[in-house]
Parts: C-alpha cells; sequence; structure tokens
C-alpha cells in the first residue's frame, strides 16, 4: 500500500471534518468514514504505520481519530 497516499487521503478526511463545530463528534465522523469507505487492508496499514513510525504527518483529527476509536479500523 502507498503510505503516502493512504496520509493524504486521512487528511483530506479530516480537513472535511475540522468544520464541525463539536470536535468529538467531527472526531468520531472521520472514524467512522474510515471504517465504512476504507478497506481493511487499506485500515490496517494506516494503524501499523502509525505504530511503526509515528503519526506525524497526520492532522490532529485523524490522529484523535485513529487513537481514540482504534477498534473500528481493525
Amino acid at each position: 500500500m502507498n503510505i503516502p497516499l493512504l496520509i493524504k487521503m486521512a487528511n483530506q478526511i479530516g480537513a472535511f471534518f475540522e468544520a464541525m463545530p463539536d470536535s468529538d463528534v467531527a472526531t468520531a465522523d472521520v472514524a467512522t468514514h474510515i471504517k465504512r469507505f476504507w478497506n481493511p487492508q487499506m485500515r490496517r496499514t494506516l494503524l501499523a504505520h502509525v505504530d511503526d513510525e509515528g503519526d506525524q504527518k497526520l492532522r490532529g483529527i485523524v490522529r484523535n481519530a485513529l487513537h481514540n476509536h482504534r477498534e473500528q479500523f481493525l
């Protein structure tokens, strides 16, 4: 899987949901969106990358979604 592309796509999703007024709902919506529209391999690849390399390249909202709603990504 192309990690830079997954990061870019995740950050685009995060950018869309960042406009929501409630950050907790927005974070949950990021996780739900990725769970719904990404296949399991994409989700596992992103999680593995974050576990191995860190999450510095991800928007804060995406980092929060990955950490707070990790079970949705598995």
